[in-house]
């Protein structure tokens, strides 16, 4: 299925930034001449924020400041980017592509990400790669995951599993996800539910059991599936919503929620059926961009029909941390990679 229209209209604003034709043009020529994301990132991502900093001042700034501000909208739009010249087939594996010759879209991705932070790599989330082929996979068409396809992925935001107990507060502060290759019907959905617009949604009792730790979330799919041999490994208890009234946080996991009682479990249908209420639209295209903030709200796909025929929706993804300090005991020695 997929998501019904809003029932209302989402208060908080969507950030469109479109790229002029001589921008675009200008931009792609450049990031043309580089190489994909290889061992040297850190030099990588000093000439993509070169190539980036001669965007026109207006647009650097909208980007700027979509990252660095806590009142500013939680997704962005972009339009209008450098493609690749030519695709290969979309992978099928949900790894990377090897037969992938030019490197316009992962220079579109990383250089973005730049912009609002520094990109990381999670060892159990696609092998600790920094960009992500976001693809549907046989396996994994019915699942609540990047692999998924035959569902619709509930409103989520991206989580790392942390021996903490928590995993909320390891996970990126920033997506942003770029478009490759359509789905083949161009129906594939994203949506992005403010979660000021959630809470002004929602009664206060509702909200005040949202904001109790009556929660657990159960890790992403990925560590489920590659590290728990399938089991549920789930977190302490936590709030789905935190934070002042005026900035709030939302956090949920895709992969399944534990409520602690009858009361917590209505609340949770309840967060689900508002996100759908308020959430924005965006149907992505080869050349656009979201930028997604992962605190400021949560997300969702529609369901779409995947032929694993090499044409199949491709999206690129990078995790985004502003600061990577309070993750620091995830580092991993020698590597850009965190564990």
């Amino acid at each position: 299925m997929t998501a019904p229209a809003p029932a209302r209209a989402a208060v908080s604003t969507l950030v469109t930034i479109d790229l002029p034709d001589p921008v675009r043009d200008a931009l792609g020529g450049r990031l043309a001449e580089l190489p994909g994301p290889g061992r040297d990132i850190d030099w990588l991502m000093t000439r993509y924020l070169q190539i980036f900093a001669q965007l026109p001042t207006p647009t650097l700034q909208q980007l700027l400041d979509f990252g660095r501000h806590s009142d500013t909208p939680g997704v962005g739009y972009v339009r209008n980017a450098p493609v690749d010249p030519w695709l290969p087939d979309t992978p099928r594996d949900g790894g990377p592509c090897p037969d992938k010759s030019t490197f316009v879209a992962e220079g579109v991705l990383l250089g973005l990400s730049g912009l609002l932070g520094e990109p990381v790599g999670f060892a159990t989330e696609k092998n600790g790669q920094l960009v992500h082929d976001v693809v549907p996979v046989p396996g994994g068409a019915m699942t609540q995951t990047n692999q998924g396809s035959s569902v619709f992925l509930n409103f989520h935001n991206d989580i790392v599993h942390d021996e903490s107990g928590r995993y909320d507060l390891a996970g990126p502060d920033f997506l942003v996800l770029s478009c490759l290759r359509a789905d083949h019907e161009e129906i594939a959905g994203t949506y992005y539910a403010d979660a000021r617009d959630i809470c002004r949604a929602l009664d206060p009792a509702t909200l005040e059991i949202l904001r109790s730790p009556l929660f657990r979330m159960n890790a992403p799919g990925s560590y489920v599936r590659e590290v728990a041999g399938g089991g549920e490994v789930l977190s302490d208890p936590v709030p789905m919503i935190s934070g002042p009234e005026s900035c709030p946080e939302v956090s949920a996991a895709a992969n399944g929620i534990r409520a602690l009682d009858g009361r917590a479990r209505a609340a949770l249908d309840r967060l689900q059926e508002a996100c759908r209420e308020v959430a924005h639209e965006v149907f992505l295209r080869p050349g656009q961009a979201l930028l997604i903030n992962n605190r400021k709200g949560l997300h969702a796909r529609s369901s779409f029909t995947a032929r694993y025929d090499g044409r199949d929706r491709w999206l690129q993804r990078t995790y985004v941390r502003r600061s990577q300090w309070t993750i620091r005991h995830r580092a991993t020695p020698g590597s850009r990679r965190l564990h």
